[in-house]
């Protein structure tokens, strides 16, 4: 075989293809392909023999490709027995009618053939999966495959247009962990995309699928995710995760939605999570969860920027270098007492445009919109509307700044109450 040839094979295509000995002497048949992951991903490392002494391994640079279509092993090379712990992909067993990610479409799609590619290199023939085929051209093949000759089932395949996703922008999906780490399958690819994104390939998955992948993402990119899955979906995740998975999640969460998750849980369930929560998340969480989840105080966070209000815009930066939460979300700033009263608010806009040693009460609005805790969300929400509100600080029946409402959780509760 010299360079790419005229026809690639595909899996469909390569299983059950004799196999020879460098004598020309029948080995077995091809059961399976196995792939690498990690640096080696995408290259065929070894195939599966179907043969009288039960499965065995040979590797995939010792084989070459008969004129009849046979594969033959190499002088000095000979087949080994498949132990099973082994730490490949089998194309056959773990990708062909499973369901794996397509990053790049950002969805999930069932898996019907897997295209191949041979390439020549110093002399060795090197085996590698080019694309998945998603499409009607690989079931079709599948359908035909042993009724019909080769060719002609190759044939007809390819007059059918192909939907297939590049091997580069495909995630696997394994629900043992101890495989998934053996095999070093992380989800780096499904990482780089939007939490909305990761949320709507959840949706698609089979509960075991979503909790492997769930539990494969860093816990802060997790939470993101799990905070724009619906609401049912959440509690269905949460009751299947163990308590400290579950509590790691739950601590990168937005205290107001972590809140409403757990409130949505059985209250042993609930409690178990928060016992495995550290200390100060837990206590942000616990207050929310005192709040009836229709008061205005049910849609808070507990995370913003407050100072005093004797601050200079240079203490408001250093207040928001200091922040821990989602630096994202801040619009504004709040002025306090000693008593944290609220007593100000000031745009993050105004901030930037200051000089460091402004007093930030001279930047501060002329006149502060706040609600009350208790009252209904429907009223937060009708003050978000009046005043074209960015952010709505919640305050206590003394005036104590307790938390405060962004608008998308305005916006989220306003696509519920449709």
């Amino acid at each position: 075989m010299n360079g790419q040839r005229a026809m690639e094979p595909t899996l469909t295509m390569m299983l059950g293809t004799p196999v020879m000995d460098a004598g020309g002497r029948p080995c077995g048949r091809v059961k399976d392909l196995a792939v690498g992951t990690g640096a080696e991903a995408g290259r065929i490392t070894s195939l599966v023999l179907k043969t009288r002494q039960g499965p065995q391994l040979v590797a995939a640079t010792s084989l070459r490709q008969t004129a009849s279509g046979a594969l033959e092993m190499r002088d000095g090379t000979a087949p080994e027995p498949l132990r099973g712990g082994e730490d490949f992909v089998f194309l056959s067993q773990d990708v062909l009618d499973q369901q794996i990610i397509d990053v790049h479409g950002r969805k999930v799609v069932r898996v019907n053939d897997v295209d191949l590619q041979w390439f020549a290199q110093d002399g060795v023939e090197d085996l590698r999966v080019r694309e998945v085929e998603v499409g009607l051209r690989g079931a079709v093949r599948r359908l035909l495959h042993g009724v019909l000759p080769a060719a002609a089932v190759n044939a007809m395949a390819m007059r059918l247009p192909a939907r297939v996703i590049p091997w580069e922008f495909v995630d696997l999906i394994e629900v043992d962990p101890a495989r998934r780490v053996k095999l070093k399958i992380e989800h780096e690819r499904l990482a780089q995309l939007h939490p909305s994104d990761i949320a709507d390939i959840l949706e698609d998955l089979a509960p075991a699928e979503r909790e492997a992948v769930l539990t494969t993402l860093d816990e802060e990119l997790a939470a993101d995710a799990l905070e724009e899955v619906e609401p049912k979906l959440q509690k269905s995740l949460m009751e299947g995760l163990d308590s400290e998975t579950a509590a790691g999640i739950v601590e990168e969460m937005d205290p107001s939605a972590a809140a409403d998750l757990l409130a949505e849980l059985p209250e042993s369930r609930s409690e178990a999570i928060l016992e495995e929560m550290s200390p100060d998340e837990r206590k942000d969480v616990e207050e929310l969860l005192e709040f009836r989840e229709n008061s205005a105080a049910g849609r808070m966070t507990t995370e913003y920027v407050a100072v005093s209000k004797a601050a200079t815009v240079a203490d408001a930066v250093r207040a928001l270098r200091e922040f821990d939460g989602d630096i994202e979300t801040v619009t504004e700033i709040y002025l306090i007492d000693d008593k944290d009263m609220l007593e100000g608010v000031v745009p993050l806009a105004r901030i930037v445009l200051a000089e460091p040693e402004t007093r930030l009460e001279s930047l501060a609005e002329a006149r502060v919109i706040s609600c009350p805790a208790n009252e209904r969300q429907q009223y937060a929400a009708a003050l978000f509307d009046k005043y074209n509100l960015r952010a709505l600080p919640i305050v206590d029946n003394e005036g104590h700044l307790v938390g405060v409402i962004e608008a998308d959780h305005v916006i989220a509760f306003l696509r519920q109450s449709r």
